[in-house]
C-alpha cells in the first residue's frame, strides 16, 4: 500500500465515508488535535518506567485512536441500514470516563493535597505530561467548536475533560516519584 495518494494535493481530504472536506475543516481540526494528542502520549509512554502507569496509557491511546476515528467519520454516514454504527470500534461511553475518574482518584490518594496552583516543569517526565494536559485542553475546544456546527457524542467532550485532569494529577505523582519539587505560581 502507498502512503501518498495524492488526493490531498489540493487541500481536501476525505472523511471515512467518502465525503470530501477541506483540511481545515473543522472535524479535520478535531480528529488531527486529537492525533496530536495521541502521539504526544506516546512520548509521555517512552518516558516513564512503572509498567503500570505505561498499561494506562496504551489504554488511553487506544481510546483515543477510536475517537479520533468516530469524529473522522462522516455524520451523514455514521449509521449502516441497520442503525448500527458504521464503526466497528468500541465507542467512548461513560465506562470510559469512569475509568479515568478512577484513575484519578487512586492517584489522588498518594499526593499531598493541592494548596496552590503550580508551574508546569521540573523533569522532563513531568513536563511532557503538561504538554499532553495542554494539548488535551485544545482538543477539548476543538471538539467543543465542532459540536456546535455538527452533531457529536457528548461523552466525547466528558472524556478529553477528564483525560486533562487526569495528566495533571499523573504530572504531580510523576513529580512526587521523581523527587521533583512543586513549584508554586507565584503572583507577586
Amino acid at each position: 500500500m502507498k502512503i501518498y495518494t495524492k488526493t490531498g494535493d489540493k487541500g481536501k481530504t476525505s472523511l471515512i465515508g467518502g465525503t470530501r472536506v477541506p483540511k481545515h475543516d473543522l472535524r479535520i481540526e478535531a480528529y488531527g488535535t486529537v492525533d496530536e494528542l495521541n502521539s504526544f502520549m506516546g512520548l509521555l509512554r517512552d518516558k516513564i518506567k512503572d509498567e503500570t502507569l505505561k498499561k494506562t496509557i496504551i489504554k488511553i491511546q487506544n481510546e483515543l485512536f477510536n475517537l479520533g476515528a468516530f469524529l473522522a467519520l462522516d455524520p451523514a454516514k455514521k449509521r449502516l441500514p441497520n442503525g448500527k454504527n458504521r464503526l466497528d470500534l468500541p465507542v467512548i461511553d461513560q465506562t470510559a470516563i469512569e475509568g479515568l475518574e478512577l484513575q484519578i482518584d487512586q492517584l489522588n490518594e498518594e499526593l499531598p493535597p493541592m494548596t496552590h496552583f503550580i508551574l508546569p516543569g521540573g523533569h522532563e517526565t513531568v513536563s511532557t505530561c503538561h504538554i499532553c494536559r495542554s494539548i488535551a485542553r485544545r482538543t477539548e475546544r476543538k471538539i467543543t467548536a465542532l459540536a456546535e456546527v455538527s452533531e457529536i457524542e457528548e461523552n466525547w467532550i466528558k472524556y478529553i475533560n477528564r483525560l486533562s485532569d487526569y495528566l495533571f494529577v499523573l504530572a504531580r505523582k510523576l513529580s512526587k516519584d521523581l523527587q521533583v519539587k512543586e513549584i508554586k505560581w507565584n503572583t507577586d
